[in-house]
């Protein structure tokens, strides 16, 4: 195929978002064709696939494709067209430390990707009573975590369903009423062991899920010794979690053990921690590589630091994080 058929083509798929999520094409051809847009639209990653020396028209397979550093979204605007921005999420950051920033072009497609995510594995919002704990996340501007759980929580329609910042005893009261909805606590994990200290319960037909992160306010655990207090506290067999960020704009979801599995428009590929250009097979652990194609707006072939392993084409597990000093010189590249 030509290059000029593929940007045309690009173009057209690129006034029509609902592609995709839509199962028209394979998870292969929609991620090519958003492949090219963006290699031919994002300043960034085009300059970093020049300097990568990169034949944009040799790229025949999502394994051949090359991902951008995540670490960009902290010193380039990472964007695929000309459209004004609506929106800019930023990550939390620390103090003293560059925050990522992603700008929105378009919020439907944020919108429609985590509604559609989270009808995929649970149901509709309308089914549940949706409580969020999220403190560090609503005392600073720009979390899309936060948009998310609003958008959520609106569409709940429950009286109850709301935001809770310090005021973990209304909190526990809610919980401990009975509801004729199931009832999701979705809640940042420093908060979470918070509620769990100070007001352990019985939780009858609720889901905790834990977003990550203490935030500076405790120590850090490994996700298992999270998941075992919480489960002792609240008398629970399993903790779900959710695994999202600021340069993504679809989730994973994990119901049990830790093992998240990715919407039908997401995928995880896991590169060589000494050789990012090579890909690993299923089991093998090393550095998280994610194709987000609700992110066609940006860039979605992005390389986190996170570490992993993919279980199946469907799943994957967390196993950590790079150290800084790993990756603190891939932005380097572009400036």
């Amino acid at each position: 195929m030509k290059s000029s058929s593929i940007i045309k083509g690009a173009f057209f798929y690129f006034r029509n978002m609902n592609w995709i999520f839509e199962k028209q094409l394979s998870f292969e051809e929609k991620a090519l064709k958003v492949f090219h847009l963006q290699a031919n639209n994002c300043e960034p990653y085009k300059r970093y696939l020049n300097l990568l020396k990169t034949d944009i028209n040799s790229i025949t397979s999502i394994q051949d494709i090359p991902f951008l550093p995540i670490e960009f979204f902290k010193s380039h605007s990472i964007i695929s067209n000309d459209n004004p921005i609506e929106k800019i999420f930023t990550s939390s950051g620390t103090t003293g430390q560059d925050v990522s920033q992603h700008h929105i072009t378009d919020l439907s497609i944020y919108t429609e990707s985590f509604i559609r995510g989270f009808e995929h594995f649970y149901a509709t919002a309308e089914d549940y009573r949706i409580l969020a704990l999220l403190p560090s996340y609503l005392e600073r501007e720009g979390s899309s975590l936060v948009y998310m759980c609003n958008r959520l929580i609106e569409n709940s329609q429950h009286q109850e369903s709301g935001f809770y910042l310090h005021n973990l005893e209304d909190l526990a009261k809610i919980l401990s009423k009975k509801s004729e909805k199931k009832t999701l606590l979705i809640g940042v994990s420093y908060a979470l062991l918070d509620l769990a200290e100070q007001f352990p319960q019985k939780l009858e037909n609720v889901i905790v899920m834990e977003t990550g992160g203490m935030k500076g306010q405790r120590k850090e655990m490994i996700k298992s010794e999270l998941h075992d207090v919480l489960k002792k506290a609240f008398h629970l067999n399993t903790i779900h979690s959710e695994y999202g960020m600021t340069e993504l704009l679809s989730q994973a979801y994990s119901k049990s053990n830790g093992i998240f599995e990715t919407p039908p428009w997401m995928k995880v590929i896991i590169r060589d921690t000494q050789d990012p250009f090579t890909i690993l097979n299923h089991q093998q652990t090393g550095g998280i590589n994610i194709i987000d194609l609700a992110n066609i707006n940006s860039c979605s072939f992005i390389a986190t630091q996170d570490l992993g392993k993919t279980i199946d084409e469907c799943s994957f597990e967390l196993k950590g994080r790079f150290e800084i000093s790993d990756i603190r010189g891939c932005n380097l590249l572009i400036k």
